[in-house]
C-alpha cells in the first residue's frame, strides 16, 4: 500500500484470495498484475480474468494493469504476440463487465497515470 495523494494498492505477484477486499481496505487506485512469463501463470498469480474479479471485489476509483508486455524472451513476441501484448486490453475488457464503475487506464510504456486524473 502506498499512501499519498491517493491510497494505491500495488498487488505485486499475488493471487485472488478470499477476504482480499477486507485485507486491503479502501483504496483509490489498484495496480494489478495481469500477465507474466508464459501462457499459464498458476492460481497463485493474477491473470486478466482473476484481476478483473479482484478489481470488482476491491472497488477502487481507478485501476492500471501491470506486469505484462515488458520482460519477454527474445523472439517470443514474434511467435506468441497475443501473450505478450493482450493481457492489458483483455483486463480492460473484462473489468468493464466486472466493475464498470472503475476507470481502467492502459498507459503506453513510459506514459504516466496521475491519481488526480482518475478522480
Amino acid at each position: 500500500m502506498v499512501e499519498g495523494a491517493a491510497r494505491t494498492y500495488f498487488a505485486g505477484d499475488t493471487g485472488l484470495f478470499d477476504g482480499m477486499a477486507a485485507a486491503v481496505g479502501e483504496i483509490d487506485v489498484a495496480l494489478l498484475p495481469v500477465g507474466g512469463w508464459g501462457p499459464f501463470l498458476g492460481h497463485d498469480h493474477l491473470d486478466a480474468g482473476r484481476a478483473a474479479r479482484a478489481l470488482a471485489a476491491l472497488g477502487p476509483r481507478a485501476a492500471v494493469p501491470v506486469h505484462y508486455g515488458t520482460y519477454w524472451p527474445i523472439g517470443m513476441d514474434a511467435v506468441r504476440p497475443h501473450e505478450f501484448h493482450a493481457p492489458g486490453s483483455e483486463f480492460a475488457r473484462l473489468a468493464a463487465r466486472a466493475a464498470p464503475e472503475v476507470a481502467v487506464h492502459l498507459p503506453a510504456h513510459g506514459e504516466r497515470v496521475r491519481p488526480e486524473a482518475a478522480r
